[in-house]
């Protein structure tokens, strides 16, 4: 009898432990179902959306260059109007004036507003922004002044000289461009394009001096002085770059970008811009 009990009591104990270890299934019409999955939360970086409204301010590293090639082409010619010399010898096109670069540091400021498109791939940002860049620009172009000895028509011997003078100050410009970007759960970079609008003061001058007759008892001095350009001068052009925001919280991001900027020429001068930028903005 004691056998027997042992033997039953072991063949119920692994029954009970089987139930015990199964969860409990719902009863379903044929038999029963396994249990519902987990969900698993899908978690997000910081700065998951760069939709609406955003404004910031920006330090730049800016590189600009004027070409006074052709500077002073329009003051000469105007000067020495309805001239032989002119006529015959165009000392309007000679130059001397020269291209310059010159670095400067600068300041401003960004606004602009993004959508956000989910593509099959990810996520698309589109946006336009508004942005404007005060520099401490000083620019002088290098002169090498001209002299030669002329002979006109008429027999008259002119000893023709020319100097010039070309000056670009305190540049600010602006642009209002469409951005393009790719969001990597707050890394976006973009490139962007657009149109540019700047103001400085451009200053281009030169004097003609005209000897006739050099070394004769008939000889005679003539100065003809010219300018162009103007304090406050407005530039007109185009802007194209590419940078990187970086989200920091969800109403925070900082920004790096490289713009390029060409205003069309002003008194034959056309001026372009290389800008390095490093910028920090709050999104509403």
């Amino acid at each position: 009898m004691a056998g027997a009990a042992v033997i039953a009591l072991l063949a119920v104990t692994p029954a009970i432990a089987a139930d015990q270890a199964l969860p409990p299934l719902e009863p379903q019409l044929g038999g029963y179902a396994a249990p519902a999955p987990a969900i698993v939360p899908v978690v997000t970086g910081p700065f998951a959306d760069w939709r609406g409204f955003y404004i910031g301010g920006l330090a730049s590293y800016s590189s600009v260059t004027a070409d006074f090639s052709n500077a002073t082409r329009a003051p000469i010619a105007s000067s020495l109007q309805q001239t032989q010399l002119e006529a015959q010898y165009a000392p309007s096109n000679w130059q001397v004036l020269s291209s310059a670069s010159r670095g400067t540091a600068g300041f401003g400021g960004f606004i602009g507003y993004n959508a956000e498109y989910l593509s099959p791939y990810g996520k698309v940002v589109l946006g336009v922004e508004a942005d404007y860049e005060h520099t401490l620009l000083s620019l002088m172009a290098p002169n090498t002044p001209i002299s030669r000895v002329v002979t006109l028509s008429s027999g008259t011997v002119n000893d023709v000289s020319i100097s010039g003078g070309g000056t670009l100050t305190d540049l600010d410009f602006g642009t209002l461009r469409g951005r393009a970007g790719w969001d990597f759960n707050g890394f976006l970079p973009y490139v962007f394009a657009g149109l540019a609008v700047g103001n400085a003061n451009l200053n281009i001058t030169e004097t003609t001096t005209v000897v006739q007759n050099p070394g004769t008892p008939q000889a005679a001095t003539f100065v003809f002085p010219g300018s162009a350009g103007k304090s406050s001068e407005w530039l007109l052009g185009y802007a194209v770059g590419a940078g990187l925001d970086v989200g920091v919280t969800r109403h925070f991001f900082l920004r790096g970008e490289y713009e390029y900027v060409q205003f069309q020429p002003v008194a034959n001068t056309p001026i372009n811009v290389n800008s390095v930028r490093l910028g920090a903005a709050f999104k509403f």
